[in-house]
């Protein structure tokens, strides 16, 4: 009664929760139909093609399996997502483990292990959070899933990838992530989710997967709550 339900977005009154209003909901631009298979990105076409592949994704293969994402980086999302990382709204967090979850699907259940990317820990004492470690626990209360959260870390304080071409931010992270040297052999043999908050050229997650490899896990798949495009691509 003293502080009613206000909405993510707006602030405006709500009936729930974290929960946003009618208005701010229709500014949500969710993914569906026939997305890429390796990112996520929303494919144009009438028809779900199962394994179909966006420009990008044909011309740089990615080196996990399959890659997906809840919402387009704009509009809403876009306002959510930099107050959840900058502004200490942490509460986004909530409704974001249900989106993340119906955007996998079927790539995850309880068996999997769901990860996030990690913040180098300067990085946390700044901002004194991990969002994408928030992620992982919500979604691990949507699904079950096991999260793991200290599997990966930030071995170097890598600068912002603000401006920074394709190229310059694969060089950038090439080296920056590693397993945690005291839960090595976690992730062999299993399948494993990496999370993320927000996916441009998929340099960070190329980083991880490539930190997770020699630990032979039986596959790696990634999600972001929202991935970043300049349009959706045709398949080619």
């Amino acid at each position: 009664m003293i502080y009613p339900p206000a909405c993510l977005g707006c602030g405006g009154r709500v009936e729930r929760d974290f929960g946003l209003c009618g208005a701010c909901w229709g500014q949500m631009p969710f993914i569906g139909g026939t997305v890429c298979d390796a990112c996520g990105v929303p494919l144009l076409g009438e028809e779900e093609a199962e394994g179909a592949l966006c420009e990008e994704c044909h011309a740089h293969p990615r080196p996990w399996s399959h890659g997906r994402a809840a919402l387009m980086y704009e509009e809403m999302a876009r306002k959510l997502i930099l107050g959840f990382k900058h502004g200490d709204r942490e509460e986004v967090a909530r409704p974001a483990g249900r989106w993340l979850a119906q955007a996998l699907g079927p790539l995850v259940d309880a068996e999997t292990l769901i990860v996030p990317i990690p913040l180098h820990w300067k990085r946390i004492l700044k901002r004194k959070y991990n969002q994408s470690a928030l992620l992982v626990q919500a979604l691990a209360r949507e699904t079950g899933a096991v999260p793991a959260l200290d599997l990966l870390q930030r071995r170097i304080a890598t600068p912002s990838l603000d401006g920074k071409t394709r190229a310059e931010r694969f060089e950038i992270l090439s080296q920056a992530i590693q397993v945690t040297p005291k839960r090595q052999g976690l992730a062999t043999g299993r399948r494993v989710v990496l999370v993320d908050d927000v996916m441009t050229s998929g340099a960070t997650f190329a980083a991880a997967t490539q930190a997770l490899l020699p630990e032979n896990p039986a596959r790696i798949d990634v999600v972001a709550l929202a991935r970043v495009a300049k349009h959706a691509y045709m398949t080619q």
